[in-house]
């Protein structure tokens, strides 16, 4: 089994060297003497398909790694080769077929004038053995039949923190979420509010903010391995600490020391909970055309004006983190500012309680428990 963790090293390498190619590509058309041209933005496309070509390369050096270290502990069982050997041909065959950015967005080797860097990258012995052996319906149907007769597919981390935040966490999902969650989900509830003390006490809302704000510091993969471990009962109970963390590192990297002060403690302690507030139903991910203004008024105060949507856990919230346009004149994310927003906590018959908001629920078939808003 190990001899596989070696062929996914090599096939690796050549997934690097396809990336290094792509990166000279995209750098061609963006880049001038290691500069960002004037006109770069004319190819976001191309910068998308790089970033999606480094990602998935980035997620087989992590997965090789892991194979790695389980096989030096004489861990590497049958479950896990499996799963080493359907994900590296899976997202080899992506990077050399086509690599899905979004549901209607594909990336081929032809956009970025690759064919034969991703000819070169099928012809690799470890590339095509992964997509033609490893990938093949045959070891998906085994992984199925591994799991469904109880094998187990390594977990342990070899930190023996994460490892004991793991079960924590497992055991409490398996007691406290999973046997209520399609029930929640049916009626279209918020996750209830016991629920949420019970998790804030178990530290899940603190777990990336610095100890000396009464957070636990542990940083991304603890916050990886927690929600992973919340959301097998309930994908909205291991999203809600996400809410938490993406305010915490804002604040944390961003924020005056009033600021930390004020905000992080009740982060951490899950006595403040945050909502982003930053898509907008003409500008979705593009971030830089945000159209929201922020006007500084006679006293000194900002006044934010503009309609956002999709804002997740946007009632129940009590502070929002607002992304606005500050500077008038920009018309690119130059001119953004990040916003803290204090807001009283609403309910389902009155989300919004707050003089100068309105907006309402917008319907979800799925992802439920923190409900979406305009």
């Amino acid at each position: 089994m190990g001899d596989q963790a070696i062929l996914a090293r090599s096939a690796l390498a050549a997934a690097e060297a396809y990336l290094a190619q792509a990166r000279e590509a995209v750098g061609g058309l963006v880049l001038a003497d290691g500069k960002f041209k004037a006109d770069a933005d004319r190819h976001q496309r191309a910068l998308h398909g790089l970033a999606w070509i480094a990602t998935l390369t980035e997620a087989l050096t992590a997965v090789a790694a892991w194979a790695e270290d389980l096989t030096r502990r004489d861990r590497f069982n049958e479950g896990a080769r499996l799963v080493l050997a359907i994900g590296f041909g899976e997202y080899l065959g992506q990077l050399a077929g086509g690599l899905p950015m979004s549901q209607s967005e594909m990336l081929r080797p032809f956009d970025l004038g690759l064919q034969a860097a991703a000819q070169t990258l099928l012809e690799d012995p470890a590339v095509l053995w992964f997509l033609s052996e490893g990938n093949a319906p045959e070891s998906r149907l085994a992984l199925i039949e591994f799991v469904r007769s109880g094998g187990a597919i390594p977990e342990e981390t070899g930190d023996e923190t994460l490892d004991m935040m793991r079960e924590q966490m497992r055991r409490f999902t398996q007691a406290r979420i999973t046997p209520s969650a399609q029930g929640w989900h049916l009626a279209d509830d918020l996750i209830p509010d016991e629920i949420i003390d019970e998790m804030a006490a178990l530290g899940v809302f603190g777990i990336c903010i610095a100890p000396e704000y009464g957070g636990l510091g542990l940083g991304k993969r603890a916050m990886c391995v927690v929600t992973e471990e919340l959301s097998r009962g309930w994908i909205a109970a291991g999203s809600v600490g996400t809410r938490s963390e993406i305010a915490g590192e804002l604040i944390a990297i961003a924020g005056t020391p009033a600021q930390k002060a004020r905000y992080l403690p009740g982060l951490a302690d899950g006595s403040i909970l945050p909502t982003a507030v930053f898509t907008e139903p003409d500008a979705g991910s593009d971030l830089g055309s945000l159209r929201t203004r922020a006007v500084r008024d006679a006293k000194g105060d900002w006044r934010l004006t503009g309609a956002k949507t999709w804002i997740t856990h946007a009632a129940r919230s009590d502070l929002m983190t607002v992304l606005a346009r500050s500077d008038p004149d920009s018309a690119d994310y130059a001119g953004l500012s990040m916003f803290l927003a204090p807001k009283p906590r609403g309910d389902a018959a009155n989300p919004f309680p707050a003089e100068g908001m309105s907006g309402g629920e917008i319907r979800v078939l799925g992802y439920r428990g923190m409900k979406e808003y305009e």
